[in-house]
């Protein structure tokens, strides 16, 4: 096995670079840390015009035929550059599930304008009193004539406050087992009846939470058969699980490494010098290449179609998210109280990426899958041990 991205995919990242740097202008970085909210219309627009919005979708389907590897390679940079690309990659999520098991209306409904760039679609899974079992959703979906009326809440609806439509699970039969009795929905916003409160994370992030009161949506907008939700939702949640955080390592050590480099001891020289500090780098270093070895596994078992993924996956997401958080933690610790001076004070440390990080780590073992439900997959698809 090759660990290296090999020339064409270093290629793209170096294309991906210069993107970046010329369209994550400090006005949508700006924009995006005073709203909390991580998606921006223009930047979207950009991707659009680069052809990016589905990268690894086959040319056919309207995508670019990218080979995992270089999707990897865009999501690495994305993350490392804190590019607003959370509402394009939500919704092209949902677009992808709807153009593996939608009908031919709801794929010519929403294809296009998820390749416009002009659709926003939010998820709506985690409910207030589940956590993160997903399968347990009370939402309740109950019949009416030629649709279905939806009456339950959704936390952490991120981007619901300016999406279009969100994609949702809701219980159509509450006699049998809870896998058994979900279908999902892709529930247009607009309808009367639906409520969206803002909620502020700890990282500073506007995400949501959605009430819906006796909504109707017609059974044209139900996704997949009648309680065959949790077969949709695993075409859904192939990609969340498997998701890397090794761009926000890389994010974090850029910024410390340049503090260490321009903050001087009371001796004169570099912070580098410090053997803690060195120490704290160098095992952040090896930390973040166990990472990217991690993510580029799994990438090359997506490749080759191998069962292995569905452990490797969430191997990847596992350990990043929680070496992030121990690594945030520890540069904290090494900095002290200049390292908590935040984004808009004058005297902040690179930019306030580090004390953002700080505060972005914690949620990092919750999103996209929490870490119980990780090892749990781990223990069932590479240990073979029996659901939890």
């Amino acid at each position: 096995m090759d660990f290296r991205l090999g020339e064409r995919s270093e290629l793209f990242r170096k294309e991906v670079t210069e993107f970046l740097d010329e369209v994550l202008t400090p006005e949508v970085l700006e924009r995006c840390h005073r709203t909390g909210v991580n998606h921006d219309p223009a930047f979207s627009q950009a991707v659009r015009e680069k052809g990016w919005l589905a990268l690894g979708w086959p040319v056919e389907h309207g995508g670019q035929g990218r080979d995992p590897i270089e999707v990897l390679a865009y999501s690495e940079e994305t993350q490392r550059r804190n590019a607003p690309v959370y509402g394009i990659s939500t919704t092209m999520m949902v677009a992808s599930v709807i153009n593996q098991v939608g009908t031919e209306a709801q794929k010519a409904e929403i294809l296009p304008r998820a390749f416009r760039a002009d659709v926003v679609i939010a998820l709506g899974f985690t409910e207030p009193e589940n956590g993160s079992d997903a399968a347990a959703a009370a939402t309740r979906a109950v019949r009416d004539g030629a649709g279905w009326r939806i009456t339950g809440s959704k936390m952490f609806t991120t981007n619901a406050h300016i999406a279009d439509y969100v994609f949702m699970l809701a219980r159509t039969d509450p006699d049998v087992p809870k896998h058994q009795g979900l279908t999902t929905f892709l529930l247009p916003l607009d309808q009367e009846g639906v409520e969206v409160n803002a909620v502020h994370t700890i990282s500073g992030e506007r995400t949501n939470v959605t009430f819906y009161n006796d909504v109707y949506v017609d059974d044209a907008w139900r996704i997949g058969e009648v309680n065959g939700g949790w077969r949709v939702m695993s075409v859904a949640f192939a990609s969340e699980h498997s998701a890397s955080f090794s761009g926000e390592q890389a994010r974090l050590l850029d910024a410390f490494t340049a503090w260490a480099r321009t903050t001087t001891r009371e001796d004169g020289a570099a912070k580098t010098a410090d053997s803690a500090v060195a120490e704290r780098m160098g095992r952040t270093v090896t930390e973040l290449e166990v990472s990217r070895l991690l993510a580029r596994r799994g990438a090359w078992y997506k490749a080759t179609g191998a069962r292995e993924l569905h452990s490797r996956g969430p191997m990847s997401k596992l350990f990043s998210t929680e070496r992030l958080q121990t690594q945030a933690d520890a540069t904290l610790q090494l900095i002290g109280p200049d390292a908590l001076r935040a984004w808009g004070d004058p005297t902040t440390l690179e930019g306030g990426t580090i004390e953002h990080m700080v505060r972005h780590a914690k949620g990092t073992t919750i999103y996209a899958g929490t870490s119980e439900i990780q090892r749990n997959i781990i223990a069932q698809h590479a240990l073979g041990l029996p659901r939890g």
